[in-house]
């Protein structure tokens, strides 16, 4: 049984978007002193110094964190972030965000994220697995985490979403799509409550539909790989969080092709996980911002 994440202090994680100007930096670390916080790590950009948007993400330690929560957030508020027209939030990293994990058949991205959820390696607290198919149940269970089988039949899609949604919906922080290979309906979206990443092969748009890679053989691709990223009524098009690519050669078959795509979906997968748990990723319209 995996033992619960301790974190080695009690710290805050803040992320701000805002339009950009002089003097956030200091009205943002300043405040954070006068409250006797200690900065731990900060980043930032900026698009364009004039007329711009800034974006950052500040990590500092701070005596009474939980208890003094609220009234911190309601002081940063009144005093800085209405006064610089931000978009912010605040969580604190002693909790971590629930986690369901929706897969098919494939296995490779939802065993390795497991593998590293059980090591440690990513800090959340995965409330359970929810599968299209009972496959991967007996796997599932050896992590001791629940496992909960939903059909999709052609004709009852909404019916298994209304299932899923009793499961998932205020219940979750964030919901992964582990190679989940079903198209989820807006209204899942809008109701789930929840933001999503989904992974998928993202170097070979050219071969949608069955068999990418016998047609990418064909094709003489050279370059395959894969892309995480939140999941909108858009399909794949959601902003992208991270992706990674492999060079392959004419000696590669499709086997080849498989095995090699496996390797970077769950990497790629499992990064940007990690970097969503630990507040790394801030989102502009489209677009993210990775610190």
């Amino acid at each position: 049984m995996r033992t619960a994440y301790d974190p080695p202090v009690a710290s805050a994680r803040l992320l701000i978007v805002s339009p950009d100007g002089p003097g956030i930096v200091s009205a943002v670390s300043t405040f954070l002193f006068e409250q006797g916080a200690n900065i731990l790590d900060s980043a930032q950009h900026s698009t364009d110094p004039s007329g711009g948007m800034f974006y950052m993400r500040m990590e500092f330690q701070l005596d009474g964190l939980a208890e003094r929560r609220r009234e911190l957030e309601a002081a940063f508020g009144s005093t800085v972030a209405e006064r610089f027209g931000m978009t912010w939030r605040l969580s604190l990293s002693s909790e971590p965000k629930r986690v369901a994990i929706l897969v098919s058949r494939p296995e490779h991205c939802v065993l390795d994220l497991l593998w590293r959820w059980r090591r440690n390696e990513i800090d959340a607290d995965i409330v359970g697995i929810v599968s299209n198919h009972p496959d991967l149940e007996q796997d599932v269970r050896r992590f001791d985490l629940p496992y909960t089988h939903i059909p999709v039949e052609r004709d009852r899609k909404a019916e298994a979403e209304e299932q899923m949604l009793a499961l998932l919906a205020g219940n979750v922080d964030l919901v992964i799509l582990a190679r989940y290979m079903q198209v989820l309906s807006p209204d899942f979206l809008r109701r789930v409550g929840a933001p999503m990443i989904n992974i998928h092969h993202s170097f070979l748009p050219a071969f949608v539909g069955a068999d990418p890679y016998g047609r990418a053989v064909e094709r003489g691709v050279k370059i395959i790989g894969a892309t995480a990223h939140y999941v909108t009524e858009e399909l794949d098009g959601g902003p992208i969080i991270e992706q990674d690519i492999a060079r392959i050669s004419h000696r590669d078959s499709v086997v080849d092709l498989q095995h090699i795509s496996r390797d970077i979906e769950r990497t790629v997968l499992a990064r940007a996980v990690r970097w969503h748990l630990e507040d790394r990723v801030v989102i502009d319209g489209n677009r993210t911002f990775v610190f």
